[in-house]
């Protein structure tokens, strides 16, 4: 990393709404945005604006991590446990929107499956707290990865909670997903957000799973709650990023918040 680019980068996560950050992930996009041959105040202007798109947008203002550990951790009983997961998606844009399809969103994907033993979430924001809610083999193998910091530490503590064998990693996606096998992989809502960052980061990050099965997912509306032809933009989409795979499609959910594909590699 040249000094420049170190520099500007530290500039970047100087601010509190992006100190957690993956620091390789705002490094890229300083890069990217010097070679543009923007001026440094341009270059952080733009980097931050990314970094909103890509994640600042969907998380609420206090991510009470510590305080959720010690509700889950003190939960009564089962359906305790569930309600405080609810709560703390409710904290997160992307799972928020799932709350109200959440009893039927998993059982419905995962019954077009085999048992799955093993799960890879790509930018999973909060979903593992679902976990819940996913018909999963026993002691199933849960990875996730996320681009900031203190997100996956909340996530590794909470897998000790649960009955997976969980691991959350801090990773910049856009760049390249985990490269561990895996029955299934989510990518839940996220090609969106990293096609912001760059226009090809949705097909590297279907290029690199390593899956025998895929969940992608679309939003059905806008953070602000407009259709306004989302389906059918993100339909088409997902026929372009499909084309040439070989892939199998096993189904097509259209829930009232999210458009699921559910495939076969």
């Amino acid at each position: 990393m040249n000094e420049q680019v170190e520099r500007l980068t530290a500039e970047v996560l100087s601010s509190r709404k992006y100190a957690q950050v993956e620091p390789g992930l705002a490094a890229r996009l300083v890069g990217d945005e010097l070679a543009k041959g923007r001026k440094p105040k341009e270059v952080v202007k733009a980097v931050r604006n990314k970094l909103h798109q890509v994640g600042g947008a969907y998380l609420s203002g206090n991510m009470a991590y510590d305080q959720w550990l010690d509700e889950l951790r003190t939960a009564k009983d089962r359906d305790e446990f569930k309600q405080v997961c609810r709560m703390v998606m409710g904290q997160h844009a992307s799972t928020r929107e799932r709350l109200s399809i959440l009893d039927e969103f998993y059982p419905k994907i995962l019954g077009l499956l085999p048992p799955v033993g093993s799960v890879l979430d790509a930018a999973c924001g909060l979903n593992p707290l679902a976990i819940a809610w996913m018909p999963l083999q026993p002691d199933a193998r849960y990875y996730a990865c996320d681009m900031y910091t203190d997100m996956v530490e909340f996530l590794n503590a909470y897998f000790a909670l649960v009955p997976v064998n969980g691991l959350a990693r801090i990773c910049d996606i856009a760049a390249g997903p985990p490269s561990q096998a895996v029955d299934l992989a989510l990518v839940l809502k996220a090609i969106p957000c990293l096609e912001q960052i760059d226009k090809q980061a949705g097909v590297r990050l279907l290029d690199g799973l390593n899956a025998r099965y895929l969940v992608v997912s679309f939003p059905a509306k806008s953070l602000g709650g407009r259709k306004k032809g989302m389906v059918e933009n993100y339909s088409a989409r997902f026929e372009e990023l499909s084309a040439g795979r070989g892939w199998k499609t096993l189904g097509r959910l259209a829930f009232e918040t999210e458009l699921v594909f559910v495939v076969e590699c």
